[in-house]
């Protein structure tokens, strides 16, 4: 393995713009990683290997020309998921219902990324349509966590967190309906972030639930996240939800919060989430983290938010029922799979044939949950009733953030479970988001952050830390003064101990 693919976003910054080592050099170091160990991991569903080189010899010939960077990111890879459009390289979803869908524009993420002279890889696997919680709902097949190939690495986003923890990329773009970022980053033991809903813009993000969808930076530090945070975010009018505010300064957070002093900051821990239902070995690496946040000065108080025990319950009534509307896009008669198009079927039954064979059966399940919420006689009980719960965990939120600065939880019950242990267990695997949905109902920030290995089986943990809306810079500032302790009592970063890939363990 080359030495440049386990270097951090910036410091393969530092070196390329320094010239130290060229773009291309990176790119191809990386196009070499994912060769070697792809096969095994299977984190990309698409890998760009001629757009990938030329963006980087874009960026050499600008820095030999004596320009600056467009970027403090240019000519670092990255993974897409695959749930943003790119101009002319396909975008699934995870789905055959857009098997070799060619979009016809950028998503508005993926033309800042290039803007920003972002080296894009290729585009990661995820859960169909970004249903789930272990990307084995894919219609081209699951991906294996880099800790252990026979466990699953979250999802939906577990292309993008495997291609990072696997060192196939320095940076990965995840989205996050319920969880989709923050806990693949917990059972990959790297960082994953959910902006402030309206933050980072959702042009060309493939809707799921368009009032809880959220794309974020994925990486292996938090100083990375932050600065691939900034280099996303900002207001696009071409998205109505996009706040009109300044980015909040991450980056600056991250800086100095990496200085290890949290004094005067106030955490506050989630008296709702602990107990039953939970991995000892992960309260066991959350205490331990609470810890260590109170030895870098920070008061640590017990808050109660009463009605967050409800938020799983309500989001799956919330989300399926917007994806119920969403979906109903992809009906066979402008783009993507086309069923029985022989002339002899009408085009209802050319609708629905398609619909049938190109649908997975948890995007159908989440189809029809959607749809009988929202029907007649109906709506005000299910669908009107959990977006009143919805607005008593908002104020659940509003409440706390009155009494501290952030909070902090686990960010997902258990390490990663085996593969297919769930898959015939819907509730089992919806229990993954339980610590992870309240932030996208309310709509406010959050991180995980790897708190180290489960003392039960060796695998990652992750720390939520959850802030205020367009107050994200508190997640870095914390996240990390955290990743600086935890990595110098560790003697050494959290990812570089994921075991060599070939096998499981």
């Amino acid at each position: 393995m080359s030495e440049l693919v386990k270097l951090t976003a910036a410091e393969l910054a530092a070196k390329i713009h320094s010239r130290e080592v060229s773009a291309v050099e990176v790119a191809q170091a990386h196009l070499d990683r994912i060769s070697a160990v792809d096969d095994h991991v299977h984190a990309f569903l698409h890998v760009d290997t001629e757009g990938a080189l030329g963006a980087a010899k874009a960026v050499d010939e600008q820095l030999a020309a004596g320009e600056q960077p467009a970027s403090p990111l240019a000519g670092v890879p990255l993974a897409l998921k695959d749930v943003l459009t790119t101009k002319g390289i396909p975008t699934t979803c995870g789905s055959r219902t857009l098997e070799g869908w060619l979009p016809p524009y950028d998503a508005t993420v993926t033309r800042k990324l290039r803007e920003a002279g972002v080296v894009i890889l290729g585009k990661t696997n995820m859960d169909e349509f970004a249903m789930g919680s272990s990307t084995e709902n894919s219609a081209y097949g699951p991906t294996h966590n880099p800790w252990d190939h026979a466990r699953i690495p979250g999802g939906s986003g577990g292309g993008s967190s495997a291609a990072i923890s696997a060192f196939e990329a320095a940076l990965a773009i995840g989205t996050d309906t319920g969880g989709s970022i923050r806990q693949p980053g917990a059972v990959t033991g790297t960082v994953g972030v959910k902006p402030t809903y309206g933050g980072v813009s959702r042009y060309g993000l493939v809707a799921f639930s368009s009032s809880l969808d959220q794309a974020g930076p994925c990486a292996r530090t938090v100083l990375d996240a932050a600065l691939l945070h900034e280099a996303i975010a900002g207001y696009d009018p071409m998205d109505s939800t996009s706040i009109n505010a300044p980015v909040p300064p991450v980056v600056a957070a991250a800086r100095e919060g990496a200085k290890g002093d949290l004094s005067g900051v106030r955490v506050g821990v989630v008296k709702e989430f602990g107990g039953d239902g939970y991995q000892a070995g992960v309260l066991r690496s959350f205490e331990a983290a609470v810890e260590q946040l109170r030895a870098l000065g920070a008061e640590v108080v017990e808050v109660s938010c009463p009605h967050f025990t409800y938020a799983l319950p309500a989001y799956y009534l919330i989300a399926p029922s917007e994806a119920s509307s969403n979906l109903a896009r992809f009906d066979a008669m402008r783009y993507g799979l086309r069923v029985s198009d022989d002339g002899e079927h009408s085009a209802e039954e050319v609708m629905s044939l398609t619909r049938e064979k190109g649908f997975g059966a948890e995007v159908k399940r989440r189809i029809m949950l959607g749809t009988y919420a929202l029907s007649s006689g109906y709506y005000d009980a299910y669908y009107g009733s959990a977006q009143k719960v919805r607005t008593l965990i908002t104020r659940d939120f509003t409440q706390a953030f009155e009494k501290v600065d952030v909070l902090v939880s686990p960010t997902t019950p258990t390490t990663a479970f085996k593969l297919g242990e769930r898959v015939d267990d819907p509730m089992a695997m919806y229990l993954a988001d339980l610590c992870t949905i309240p932030s996208n109902l309310a709509g406010n920030a959050a991180m995980s952050v790897p708190s180290g290995l489960s003392d039960e089986d060796g695998l990652p943990v992750g720390l939520q830390i959850m802030a205020p809306a367009l107050a994200d810079d508190r997640l870095y500032r914390v996240g990390a003064a955290y990743e600086a302790a935890r990595d110098a009592a560790a003697g050494g970063s959290l990812v570089h101990q994921a075991p060599e890939l070939g096998g499981t363990k």
